[in-house]
């Protein structure tokens, strides 16, 4: 599965007694759909998926794939403390037609999980049994654990294992981790430009064909050009994806071999985040720089000294419903609003 590109890590609205507000997150999800993003991330940390139950969580799931439009990467937040709970909830999303699911470090006994030995054997136990690719997923500012390079370059070579999504800021951290993965190849479908293949396109697209409801694909543009109904695909050699989760450290990340972002700040802006992005691919330094500028001190304020309080505040500011938090966050302050408020004014979508 190619990640290249931005992808939101879409929020939970919740209705004012705290119930989850199913309707406003299919209508963020149809919106971010029509965004140059690459796909979604449903029930990450942004998610305040530790806060939800086991089915609010699965249900947010369902919720978030119903108004998914099928072009766009659908990633499972699928991390719980237990190998076999994170299995069972990973068995669920790709019942659901997910792409990928995310899998944050196990934390919580910390004398354990200091031993490399036992992050090699919980991600290698998912990652034999899981239905999806895995893709590791990094958070020590929420976490404590900050799981070491050597031990995600050891992880990278397990062929279900093909991601990780590195939120500790460290530049030289993943300029190792592309350094040394940098021999892995992998082969994912994409199509004539460039973008991923999601495996609802392909379903889509097997129907069409078998049904004769869509006209066959004309002729294929090359002989590595493969046509399914109205879908021309072909094949891309891919590494081991290092993408990063510091919307204010973007540029320099994609600069030492990064490929992509999850990130807080593109729920609110995902087009400001995209555009720094876009001007890297065109290796259009200076004006990736001047986009990376532009949200910095946004970024670092609203995302993570606000936390999801004020990411959901940003969302609220550029059209999306963010709405309030759960115990035991609480919502802003007036002078933190006020301080959103100015840092967001020339940030809209």
């Amino acid at each position: 599965m190619l990640l290249h590109g931005i992808f939101p890590p879409i929020t939970t609205p919740f209705h004012p007694d705290g119930e989850v507000y199913y309707k406003k997150l299919e209508a963020n999800v149809e919106r971010y759909c029509k965004s140059p993003v690459a796909g979604l991330v449903v029930q990450g940390s942004t998610g305040e998926a530790i806060l939800l139950s086991d089915q609010e969580r699965r249900d947010a799931l369902m919720a978030a794939m119903a108004a998914a439009s099928p072009n766009k990467v659908m990633i499972a937040g699928t991390g719980i403390e237990s190998a076999r709970e994170t299995l069972r909830l990973t068995e669920y999303a790709a019942s659901l037609g997910y792409d990928a699911a995310m899998v944050r470090t196990p934390h919580y006994y910390k004398a354990q999980i200091n031993r490399p030995q036992n992050m090699l054997a919980f991600y290698r136990t998912v990652a034999d049994r899981s239905p999806l690719p895995l893709i590791i997923y990094n958070f020590p500012q929420a976490t404590g654990y900050d799981i070491p390079a050597d031990v995600v370059i050891q992880l990278a070579e397990h062929p279900n294992i093909i991601a990780i999504k590195e939120s500790s800021g460290s530049i030289e951290k993943v300029q190792k981790m592309v350094a040394f993965t940098r021999h892995i190849q992998r082969t994912v479908a994409v199509t004539e430009v460039q973008e991923a293949v999601t495996g609802r396109m392909m379903k889509a697209a097997e129907s069409a064909a078998s049904s004769g409801c869509l006209p066959i694909a004309g002729q294929p543009s090359s002989s590595a050009v493969v046509a399914i109904g109205g879908l021309k695909t072909r094949q891309k050699e891919v590494g081991f994806q290092v993408l990063v989760g510091a919307a204010q450290k973007l540029e320099p990340s994609l600069a030492v071999g990064a490929v992509g972002a999850i990130l807080a700040f593109a729920c609110a802006a995902p087009t400001a985040c995209f555009e720094i992005y876009a001007a890297w691919k065109e290796m259009n330094e200076k004006v990736a720089r001047e986009k990376q500028e532009r949200i910095a001190e946004a970024a670092v304020k609203v995302v993570s000294e606000m936390s999801i309080p004020g990411v959901k505040y940003a969302m609220d500011l550029n059209g999306y419903f963010g709405g309030p938090v759960r115990l035991p966050l609480l919502p802003l302050t007036s002078e933190e609003k006020a301080m959103a408020e100015r840092l967001m004014a020339n940030i809209k979508n």
